[in-house]
């Protein structure tokens, strides 16, 4: 498979989830103390918003990739 067809599908592929979900979470350590025996933990999960635009031209660039990448290939 050509590099230009590989970079197509994952364009498509996270464009559509990026539609689909809207953003990604991601958990995050911010302290973490400990008294002997005792360990403390504060984690805070973060949330990242993709926007609707760029959702939409991932996946609409990720096509392209694979429509004109296809036709180069034929010549």
């Amino acid at each position: 498979m050509k590099p230009i067809t590989i970079l197509g599908i994952i364009l498509v592929v996270a464009g559509v989830l990026a539609l689909a979900y809207g953003g990604f979470t991601y958990t995050k350590e911010t302290h973490d103390i400990a008294l002997g025996p005792i360990e403390f933990k504060v984690e805070e999960k973060e949330r990242v918003n993709v926007p609707l635009w760029a959702g939409v031209l991932s996946a609409l660039g990720g096509a392209a990739l694979l429509v004109f990448g296809r036709s180069s290939s034929r010549s």
